[in-house]
């Protein structure tokens, strides 16, 4: 499975374009682990092409995992991922963008 399709890329903001909205910025991708409990939301992101013509991207989001945390992640290393049944990380096909409180709503409260 494709992780970062075209229409994502078209939708997907620059990074730090989000920067400053805090809950209100929006979600624009979900990638998951099968057989596991790892999830990643991207919120934003930079498109990298290399010199052998393959592409590759940075994206900042959410990642939860052992907790939830705000970081950056890498298109490559989510394709290289293995989970323990041998399944590669996929994309939410059903994923609606949605803003980044309504997925951490903790992080957010009053």
């Amino acid at each position: 499975m494709k992780l970062l399709t075209e229409e994502i890329k078209a939708k997907l903001p620059k990074l730090y374009a989000q920067d400053g909205k805090g809950g209100k910025a929006i979600v624009h991708a979900k990638f998951f682990m099968p057989t596991g409990s790892w999830s990643w939301y991207v919120l934003e992101g930079d498109i990298i092409k290399n010199d052998d013509g393959s592409e590759d991207a940075l994206f900042f989001g959410l990642v939860d995992g052992f907790e939830k945390e705000l970081g950056y992640f890498n298109l490559k290393e989510l394709e290289a991922v293995k989970g323990p049944l041998g399944l590669p990380i996929e994309r939410d096909l059903h994923w609606q963008p949605k803003a980044l409180e309504e997925i951490m709503p903790e992080l957010f409260k009053d």
